[in-house]
């Protein structure tokens, strides 16, 4: 079994590390992308290390992009997996917006995708992030439904990005075992 971890930009991007470690201790192969917010929280270094495989920043390496690297990149996971899924990540997808490799593997993909939310309470329960995710639930997107607790910010409710384990148990329903 294969995933490709798509890390967004926000705080609890830092939990991708236990993320993937967890799923790689259930036998599930991860390959990452990062976008350039999730880079300011965590490091392809790390990311590289406990995937053991090399971390995607950009659309622009033409070593991989020679060969379309980021349909390729799309086509081999058996599933997506968008961890944490920004507000910014979210409306991008459910508009269809491919502006960098994150959002350009997500639209070019033929797999199904799973979409784990962190953000702000205020920014979960926005008209637009509401209307955003009923998109991307009807699109046949996978939309988790954020923890509730305290924040980052010092605010609490909904909006924190599910626990790992959660994020695992999710990826194993979805890939059948």
């Amino acid at each position: 079994m294969k995933i490709l971890l798509i890390i967004g930009g926000g705080i609890a991007a830092y939990k991708a590390s236990e993320l993937i470690r967890l799923c790689r201790k259930a036998g599930i192969s991860v390959k990452c992308v990062l976008t350039a917010g999730g880079a300011h929280f965590v490091t392809p270094m790390t990311l590289a290390a406990l995937s053991e495989n090399q971390v995607h920043t950009s659309l622009w390496d033409l070593k991989d992009e020679v060969e379309m690297g980021h349909i390729q990149l799309s086509r081999e996971a058996d599933l997506v997996v968008v961890a944490p899924a920004t507000a910014d990540l979210m409306a991008k997808m459910a508009a269809g917006i491919a502006d960098d490799l994150a959002t350009t593997l997500l639209l070019a993909t033929d797999k199904r995708v799973l979409a784990a939310p962190a953000m702000n309470v205020r920014m979960w329960q926005h008209p637009a992030t509401v209307r955003n995710v009923a998109t991307l639930r009807g699109d046949g997107v996978t939309v988790l439904e954020p923890d509730e607790g305290a924040m980052a910010c010092g605010e609490f409710g909904p909006g924190r990005l599910p626990e790992p384990p959660a994020i695992l148990a999710a990826i194993q329903q979805m890939l059948g075992g």
